[in-house]
């Protein structure tokens, strides 16, 4: 099944990203932590690839599993900086091998030893153009990704917003946000791309924080601003860790439902490959989904 068509049904829904191993040796653990989010039956599973597609030989292994054994809708990310027009092709066509209708296309991470390279030389340089390449190389449902706040690579949001339209533009059927902490950051973006022309669905993305350490990496990868709330939570629960992962998955709980109310109908979880983190937010929308 296309997300879009699940996305676009007048009802509420829930969703979990997961990520493959960084090593072959992970596997095993990895593919049951994705089992048991699959056996939630959430409304679809993303599968994460890694930065310069270093984790991207377990993506498809993994989406084809929960696909295959739990019947749940999956969405294969892929990423094409640094990579040839060879090596995206080939992952193309691994993709509608195995049955994949629903592809994230990114641009991803530029890997560290890269950073300072030429890239004038790359086949690829964003996301649209692999959005362009997909759109020709198969009937593919294709999201993207999208910043409330702002991309950290953009001047201003007035650029990002821009850029996100010409990627829209290129074939992109719904969008993905980064994490946010402050619903009205979302709020006030979907007002904005609405008046720029970008009319496709939007989902949320929301990250449960269910330790402290969380916070600064959360903060680097997405420059996201913590509000007033959120920082006294961590400072309140943060060196208690049982107290501060119940805090964490109630504050995310409350996010979702703020945003459900306001008639949200989509919500990504980021679960981390946490499958007691997924279920328990499950479980406190259990009526709301009606589940």
């Amino acid at each position: 099944m296309k997300i879009i068509d699940i996305i676009t049904k007048d009802t509420l829904s829930l969703s979990f990203e997961v990520f493959p191993p960084k090593t072959e040796m992970g596997f095993d653990s990895v593919k049951s932590a994705t089992e048991e989010i699959a056996k939630l039956k959430p409304a679809f599973m993303s599968v994460t690839y890694g930065a310069g597609g270093g984790t991207s030989k377990y993506t498809l292994d993994i989406a084809k599993n929960i696909k295959a054994t739990y019947n749940v809708p999956t969405l294969a990310h892929l990423t094409c900086v640094s990579s040839t027009k060879k090596t995206v092709d080939e992952k193309i066509q691994a993709i509608k091998a195995a049955g994949i209708t629903n592809v994230m296309a990114l641009r991803g991470d530029i890997p560290q030893s890269l950073e300072d390279a030429d890239r004038s030389e790359w086949d690829y340089h964003n996301a649209i153009e692999l959005v362009r390449e997909l759109k020709e190389k198969g009937d593919f449902c294709i999201g993207a990704a999208c910043y409330p706040e702002i991309h950290p690579e953009s001047a201003n949001q007035k650029d990002d917003i821009k850029y996100l339209k010409e990627k829209v533009d290129a074939g992109v059927d719904f969008l993905t946000t980064q994490m946010f902490f402050d619903n009205n950051l979302l709020y006030n973006f979907l007002y904005k791309i609405r008046e720029a022309g970008i009319t496709v669905p939007v989902i949320p993305g929301i990250m449960p924080i269910t330790n402290a350490n969380q916070v600064d990496r959360a903060i680097k990868l997405s420059g996201s601003f913590m509000p007033q709330r959120f920082k006294s939570l961590v400072d309140k629960f943060g060196s208690d860790s049982a107290a501060m992962k119940q805090a964490g998955i109630a504050y995310a709980t409350d996010q979702i439902i703020d945003l459900y109310a306001n008639n949200i109908t989509n919500v990504h979880v980021y679960s981390m490959n946490k499958p007691d983190v997924a279920e328990k937010i499950q479980n406190n929308l259990s009526d709301i989904l009606g589940k």
